[in-house]
This record gives structure tokens, C-alpha cells and sequence, in this order.
């Protein structure tokens, strides 16, 4: 029994190292807390009595009792509750721990205290955390898989969570994942020398083979910097990588081969495979080694339709001197994708089609939109394989897709590599989407190729679409206007099939530092377009959204409350004057934006009148001076003859 204890001490062990939790066992070396434990007996005699573990963590204190056997993680009283009763804090690990954290709660000025029963195995355990306080109460709290909840980064984000039931958001903030960015990159580029289109690619591959450490198929720690052909540490990610698409159960063959080639470039690189002496490591296991502690985790332990890596490869770009415009990408922030999501409603059911996937940042919305709504589990397993469908014509940003969502467990069954404008929309219709969201290559459309204006990929997407499903495409505002004959006939071509719902003019800064408009248009697929059919157009451009110096957009107070407007404006729920929505009938020859139908329905003040008066008579009088000049110099002489 005691050699099981022992074998279950050192696997909690492990498991708070493993966390960077720092604990001390059978004792306290803070002060106060270990005074307590000398008094802390649970046999109630006055003497000493220790926890297994005990951890100070910022405010907060950790106590953990553990035991070997699963049925002695905790014993309740008739009534329900945590029994006290000698034998049973002795015996069993919650109890055990209760005790101990209620006596440091009630004997130290440290009053936030998680008490944590574990018992069982490694394979086989159970972890049960209380929150106690200094009176006789407590709070019991979700069983948790680790201690990652009690790391110095989440234990706040965990005690407001659970302990205060606060809504918190769980996202990484807008300046962290932009600060890792920028150390990220410059880590890519000073000791990679890395090409730029390779940089999310390297991201992407690691994150992959650090997803079969829960497996057991990867350790950072196997990543020794051996020059052995077939034995270096870009050899032990890729055998990652392939084992982790196998698991994913990617196929057929050949996509999994075009994945694999394009993380290729960990085994190619001589210069990520030496070991660097700044580093004392490889590069690639300094990169493994700050993704898992920086991006990772947060994609592992946060529920967020953040596109981490897409982020991540946008912040590679525009560090690099440039935004991916000539690779005609230009990412979708993340605010945008979740706004779209909900202009079309996005619902459990649905089935969602990205024609232009780039990184899957629509794709990882609308799953964290349907999985939030959906009720069951069987429902969210459906979502995850069969309602999510990509394309994407770059066979890296393809990688870096996949590797997205596979990431999120989708089993990335429904992306595939390919030109979407070259698919039979008939075809593309089988996948039955309900629902297409869609931020098409910008500025790619010419008189000689007019296939690759933005209008035309609309309409190959609305072509794509069941009958009724809704899509949200999001363009520049060019594409609405239609100066070219080419655009002018996909606009008609459009309105045959199909019916235009509304266009949302954006803040000019949604795409900051690419220098275009964009405005969000809204359709309903295979339904031709009433002449009397009224639209809504919207003018968005305040969305609460401002540029903050050295970190680009950012949410400001003010953004939640607007956001709710344009949607109850948007489903009817409340009114607005002219100047944030009108409501037209539309022709295909008109330009479809909130400016062009534009018109001041305000009433006009008492001064506004006044004004008009005055300025009336003063071109009156200007006129009757100006005719009076004339008169006098002969005008009406010669006028007569």
C-alpha cells in the first residue's frame, strides 16, 4: 500500500513540475503556513500534521492530499457533505485536504485556498479541487484532468471562473498574442534564416507534434540536437506530424502526403537542425519549447474562435515587410469572422462552406459559434466532422488550415487543396452548406482575367450554396459598385439567381495597414431578387474598434454596445435613422453601399431654417447686384437691337 502511495506522491509531483507549480511536501517553507501545520493534527491531539503538498501561488494557497486507492478519493455524510469525522480525513484524499486547507484558511492571513483531492494512477485518477474559506464552508468545483488551473498564469482566470462564477474572457489579449508574435518571428529569423512563406509553416508543424504528447507519440525532451541522419530533432517532428495526421485519420493518401511535403522544410533545413551555441539547443527545439508554452496550451485549455496560428501568420507578415497581399491574402480579424457568424445566424445544424479558407479563421468561428449552441455531444462530434468544408488554392496556407484544425479535433475530413473557381458548383452542392462565409483574393480581377474579381467568386459561392442558405462574404467596397462591364454583368447575374439581403460598410481600419474598405454584403442563395425586395444598408464604419500605436486594432469600450445595434438593427429588432441604415429596393446598375442610397431624413431645427433663409437671400441679392452691373454698362441696349 505505502510503495502505491509513493508511486501516486511522485506522479503529482511530476504533474505540478510539469505545470511550473512550485510546491514544497510534508511542510511549508512559508512561515505562517507552516506554523499552522504544527498545530495541525488531524487526529485533533494539538501536535503537527502535513499535507502531501502545499503551494503558494501568488494570493493563493494549494493544498493536496492524495491516495493511492480510487475509492478513497472522498466520503460524504448521510447528508451530503464533506464528512469530518477523523477516520475519514485519515483516510480519504478530499476529506484529507479539506481539513488541512480550512486549518490555514482559519490559523494564516491567507484566505484563498484551494483544497485538491487526488487519487489513483497516472493512467487511472481522479482530481477534485475545493475552495475553502475560513469559516466551516466550502465549494466543491468540477473534477479537472491537471493542475493547469493552478498555474501562475490561469489560477485568476480559474478563481474568478469557478470560485466567483464571473463570465471572464478566456481569449489571449490582442497585445499578448501580438507580443509573442513579434519575439516568435525575430526567434524565426535570427537563428532560421527562414523564408517568410516558411515561418507558419515551421509554427504550424510543431503545434502538430506537440499535439501527440497526450498520446505519448512526442517529448520535447527527445529533441536532443543528434546529427544522426534520420535520428535529428526535424526527423522526431515530423514522425509527430505523421503519426498526428494517421490519428486524425486525414486522407485520402495523397493529402496526406501534400501536408507532409509541406512541413518538409523541418528535415530539409540544415540550420534548424544544428545545434546553435547562443541556444545551447537546436532551433527547432527553442521554437517547440516557447509554441508550447505560448501558444499551445491556448489552444489546448481555451475555448476561442481565435485563429491562434492564423494570427500568428498574419503578425509573421507584416513583420516581414509585408502583408501577404501578393500573395492575395489578406487575413479576416477575428471580431469580423465572429460578426459574420452571427449577420447569417449560424446554428448547430448547419453546414458551413469557406471557399477561400486562408488560415480557417471562418471555419474556427463558426465551430465555436455551433459548438457553444449545440446540446449534445453526438451533435458536437457531427460538427466537427461532417458540418465544417474548406478550399484553399496555396498549398502552405492549405498546411497551415489543416494543421489549424486539427488542432480543434475536427479530424480535418473537409478541407482539401484546390482552385475553387475550377469546381462544378453543382458538385460543390453536395456538401449541402447552408451556410458560405467568404473573404475572396482582393484586387486580383482584370478586364483580361475577369474570373478573379471579387463579384465573380460571390456569385461561384452563392452558385455553391443549397437553396435558402444564407452567406456573408466580406469585400472591398469596389466590389459593390461594379465599375467595370465585366462586374456590372456579375452584378445582374446575381440578382437573376439570387437575392442580395443587405451591405455593411466596415471601419476603414478592419484590415489595418492593407489599405482597403471593406464592407460585409449579405445573401440568400437560390431565390432571384425581388424588384420590390427591400435591402439594408448599413453604414458601420464606428464599430468601436481603434488603432492603438505599435498594436494595430483593438476592441474598445464601446465596441460590445455597437456590435449589438447593427444586429437589432439588422434582425429588426430596433430602429435607426438614415444615417446608420437605409432601406431601398436595389437595381444591379446601382452602386450597393449605405453612401449611394444615403439620404438625410433628420428634421431640420429652427436653425437649420434660419440658415437656409439666409443663405436663399444672399444668392438673391448677389443675383439682383449682379443684374443691376449688367443693366448699367449697356447689357439691355444691345439685348433690344
Amino acid at each position: 500500500m505505502a510503495k502505491k502511495e509513493i508511486k501516486t506522491d511522485l506522479w503529482v509531483a511530476a504533474q505540478l513540475d510539469e505545470c511550473k507549480i512550485r510546491f514544497d511536501a510534508q511542510g511549508s517553507n512559508v512561515k505562517e503556513i507552516n506554523e499552522a501545520l504544527k498545530t495541525a493534527s488531524k487526529r485533533g491531539t494539538g501536535n503537527a500534521g502535513y499535507p502531501e503538498y502545499t503551494a503558494v501561488i501568488g494570493d493563493f494557497v494549494l493544498v493536496i492530499e492524495d491516495k493511492a486507492e480510487m475509492d478513497k478519493q472522498i466520503k460524504l455524510t448521510d447528508s451530503g457533505i464533506i464528512d469530518m469525522d477523523m477516520k475519514a480525513t485519515t483516510d480519504y484524499a478530499v476529506n484529507g485536504a479539506y481539513f488541512y486547507a480550512k486549518h490555514i484558511a482559519q490559523n494564516t492571513p491567507f484566505k484563498k485556498v484551494f483544497a485538491v483531492g487526488v487519487s489513483g494512477d497516472a493512467k487511472h485518477h481522479v482530481i477534485t479541487p475545493l475552495w475553502v474559506d475560513d469559516r466551516e464552508g466550502y465549494k466543491q468545483l468540477p473534477d479537472i484532468e491537471s493542475f493547469i488551473s493552478f498555474s501562475e498564469q490561469n489560477i485568476n482566470e480559474y478563481y474568478t471562473r469557478y470560485v466567483l462564477e464571473e463570465a471572464t474572457d478566456v481569449e489571449k489579449t490582442t497585445e499578448q498574442i501580438l507580443k509573442d508574435a513579434v519575439e516568435l518571428h525575430e526567434y524565426l529569423r535570427t537563428y532560421g534564416t527562414l523564408k517568410d512563406q516558411d515561418k507558419p509553416l515551421v509554427v504550424a508543424g510543431i503545434l502538430l507534434a506537440l499535439d501527440e504528447i497526450e498520446f505519448g507519440g512526442f517529448t520535447i525532451s527527445s529533441l536532443t540536437g543528434d546529427q544522426l541522419a534520420g535520428n535529428r530533432d526535424g526527423d522526431k517532428l515530423m514522425n509527430a506530424i505523421r503519426t498526428r495526421l494517421t490519428r486524425s485519420n486525414v486522407g485520402p493518401d495523397a493529402k496526406k502526403d501534400k501536408l507532409l511535403a509541406e512541413f518538409a522544410i523541418l528535415q530539409t533545413s540544415f540550420r534548424l537542425n544544428e545545434v546553435n551555441e547562443t541556444l545551447g539547443k537546436t532551433p527547432l527545439k527553442f521554437y517547440t519549447e516557447f509554441l508550447y508554452e505560448h501558444v499551445f496550451r491556448n489552444i489546448k485549455y481555451m475555448k476561442t474562435s481565435e485563429d491562434f496560428i492564423g494570427r500568428f501568420y498574419g503578425e509573421f507578415m507584416s513583420y516581414s515587410g509585408g502583408d501577404g497581399q501578393t500573395l492575395g491574402i489578406i487575413l479576416t480579424p477575428r471580431h469580423i469572422c465572429d460578426l459574420m457568424c452571427e449577420l447569417v445566424d449560424i446554428q448547430p445544424d448547419d453546414t458551413v462552406l469557406d471557399p477561400t479558407c486562408g488560415t480557417a479563421g471562418f471555419l474556427i468561428s463558426s465551430m465555436h459559434r455551433m459548438l457553444t449552441l449545440a446540446d449534445t455531444d453526438a451533435q458536437k462530434k457531427n460538427i466537427k466532422k461532417k458540418q465544417l468544408h474548406g478550399y484553399e488554392l496555396q498549398s502552405n496556407m492549405f498546411a497551415v488550415a489543416a494543421a489549424n484544425m486539427i488542432l480543434r479535433k475536427d479530424g480535418n475530413s473537409n478541407l482539401e487543396c484546390c482552385d475553387f473557381l475550377r469546381k462544378n458548383p453543382a458538385q460543390v452542392q453536395l456538401k449541402s452548406a447552408t451556410v458560405g462565409l467568404m473573404n475572396p483574393p482582393y484586387s486580383q480581377g482584370t478586364k483580361a482575367d475577369p474570373e478573379q474579381y471579387e463579384i465573380s467568386f460571390i456569385e461561384h459561392l452563392l452558385d455553391s450554396l443549397t437553396v435558402g442558405a444564407r452567406a456573408a462574404v466580406i469585400v472591398p467596397q469596389s466590389s459593390m459598385t461594379g465599375k467595370s462591364k465585366a462586374e456590372q454583368v456579375f452584378k445582374a447575374s446575381i440578382m437573376k439567381k439570387h437575392t442580395l439581403e443587405g451591405v455593411i460598410t466596415c471601419n476603414t481600419d478592419t484590415f489595418y495597414g492593407v489599405g482597403t474598405n471593406p464592407v460585409i454584403a449579405v445573401f440568400t442563395a437560390h431565390e432571384p431578387h425581388d424588384t420590390e425586395k427591400v435591402c439594408k444598408f448599413i453604414d458601420f464604419r464606428e464599430d468601436g474598434y481603434k488603432v492603438r500605436a505599435h498594436v494595430g486594432l483593438v476592441e474598445g469600450d464601446s465596441a460590445k454596445d455597437k456590435k449589438q445595434h447593427l444586429l437589432d438593427v439588422w434582425f429588426n429588432r430596433a430602429e435607426t435613422p438614415s444615417k446608420f441604415c437605409v432601406e431601398s429596393t436595389v437595381k444591379p446598375e446601382d452602386e450597393w453601399l449605405h453612401s449611394f442610397y444615403y439620404f438625410n431624413d433628420e428634421i431640420p431645427t429652427d436653425a437649420d431654417f434660419e440658415k437656409a433663409i439666409g443663405d436663399y437671400l444672399t444668392f438673391e441679392f448677389s443675383m439682383i447686384m449682379q443684374n443691376r452691373e449688367y443693366l448699367f454698362k449697356g447689357g439691355a441696349d444691345d439685348a433690344e437691337s
